[in-house]
């Protein structure tokens, strides 16, 4: 019972970590219009940068990878079992997704996503955002690049630890990616996303 007691404060703490929103504090910060209200409406690094330039959005992106790895971060340092490390991502990211502070209208999760995967295996998260990097650097659309680490999260996560709980935690934060980025789905399909 008491592992479960843990798991649940870890994961209530991750989750209300990831409901703050780092571009909406950001754009206070530099008194800057609300994310919310202008550009894709995306409270997420990209959104901020085309709002504010550079320096907001590497804070808004650094914000939000922080919120989802200090959660794991923090549990492994009151030596917390693997499943309540999962635990505490998974509600890190969701609350980014659907924020209790912000009306459950959240980002699309990818910096986030980062910072978990980093916390569960910083391996993966290198070769994660090496490949982002890479499809970035090649066709300079955001989405895309989130989209190419998104679909093949699933694969590195397995090859680094074969069939295991991780691997099925990933899966499920990519297909959470994967649904976020369906309005980008359909403008990359149409050659129209930015």
């Amino acid at each position: 019972m008491g592992d479960w007691m843990t798991t649940l404060f870890w994961a209530i703490a991750g989750y209300l970590l990831g409901s703050l929103s780092s571009a909406v504090m950001v754009c206070r910060l530099f008194g800057l219009p609300d994310p919310r209200t202008l550009g894709s409406r995306n409270p997420g690094a990209t959104n901020v940068y085309r709002i504010g330039g550079k320096v907001p959005a590497a804070l808004t992106f650094l914000g939000d990878a922080l919120k989802g790895f200090l959660p794991v971060a923090m549990a492994r340092a009151a030596s917390a079992d693997e499943i309540t490390l999962l635990f505490a991502g998974l509600a890190a990211f969701l609350g980014h997704l659907y924020p209790l502070f912000f009306g459950f209208k959240g980002g699309k999760g990818v910096a986030t996503a980062f910072g978990v995967l980093l916390a569960w295996q910083w391996v993966l998260g290198l070769i994660l955002l090496a490949i982002w990097i890479a499809v970035f650097l090649l066709f300079r659309i955001s989405s895309l690049s989130a989209l190419t680490a998104a679909l093949i999260a699933p694969l590195v996560a397995d090859l680094l630890q074969g069939p295991s709980r991780m691997t099925l935690s990933v899966t499920t934060i990519s297909l959470l990616l994967i649904w976020r980025h369906r309005e980008n789905i359909g403008r990359l399909l149409r050659g129209e996303e930015r």
